[in-house]
């Protein structure tokens, strides 16, 4: 059975009052009291986790974090490892007569090929094309991420970012 204990201690008062301000100001003649009984506090917060880096600061691009590429009339494997991966930048071309010039970033296994990103210039006439690109792509094991430009007139150029782990914990910079 629990007993309650009442404390009176301006000891304590003063250095309740200090660590929980909104706590002071009870007024004068009003005790704190203690109970035997146990209480169990359980803290859900990001700070009970271990971190206590909001998850926007934690996507954060860092110099030993980003892997930069440069693709230019060929194909590159950009990341083989598992997780979660930013992949941003730039698709830059010049159409000119020759037809459409493309650049493409493909996930694989090895066996099949899916394109999850596609950029085309198509003209009869000399144009240039520039096109930001910025999304997230999820491997599993055996899968890598390509990128692919069919011209010397298309180059693709920017980093990736490995965001989360394959469980989606957060990796930091």
């Amino acid at each position: 059975m629990a007993q309650e204990f009442t404390i009176n201690s301006s000891a304590i008062e003063s250095k309740i009052n200090q660590l929980l301000p909104s706590q002071g100001g009870f007024g004068a003649g009003v005790d704190f009291s203690a109970s035997t009984m146990v209480i169990p506090i359980v803290d859900l917060t990001e700070t009970a986790e271990g971190s206590d880096v909001r998850p926007d600061l934690q996507t954060a691009f860092s110099l030993t974090s980003i892997t930069g590429f440069q693709v230019r009339n060929q194909t590159t494997t950009l990341v083989t490892t598992t997780g979660y991966f930013r992949v941003y930048g730039t698709y830059s071309a010049e159409a000119g007569a020759s037809g459409a010039v493309v650049g493409r970033f493909s996930l694989t296994d090895g066996i099949s090929t899916k394109i999850i990103n596609d950029f085309m210039a198509e003209s009869t006439n000399r144009t240039s094309v520039n096109t930001l690109f910025d999304f997230i792509v999820f491997l599993q094991a055996s899968e890598s991420l390509t990128c692919q430009s069919t011209s010397n007139d298309v180059y693709m150029r920017g980093c990736t970012r490995q965001i989360a782990d394959i469980s989606g914990n957060l990796v930091n910079p």
